[in-house]
């Protein structure tokens, strides 16, 4: 199984949650609404849930073993950082063609 695709909607209000992601798997089949969530030690995924009785959640679908897992993870944080890449680029492109200029100083004792 190979992961042939990873989409990722950034999530624009401040709060744990950064993105929402779908990942399609040998061009065939799609998981939706895995979540990249900031936690204490990071950036996490967290599969997609259901809401059960007394508010705990059960995951709809999910990896069986941590190898799994970890493939998953990579491919999205790969796309992740991609993603984020692209964008600071496109700002400073924005900011110089506006005529910000960026100044790098050095001192030198």
């Amino acid at each position: 199984m190979q992961v042939t695709d990873v989409r990722i909607r950034k999530v624009a209000a401040e709060g744990k949650m950064k993105a929402i992601v779908s990942v399609t798997f040998d061009d065939e089949f799609v998981v939706h609404d895995i979540k990249i969530i900031e936690g204490q030690n990071g950036l996490f995924i967290a599969m997609p849930s259901r809401k059960m009785g007394e508010g705990d959640f059960r995951d709809i679908a999910h990896p069986i073993n941590s190898d799994t897992r970890n493939k998953i993870q990579d491919a999205i944080f790969l796309r992740y950082e991609q993603m984020n890449e692209e964008e600071e680029a496109q700002s400073a492109e924005v900011g110089l063609e506006s005529g910000e200029t960026t100044e790098a100083t050095e001192d030198v004792e």
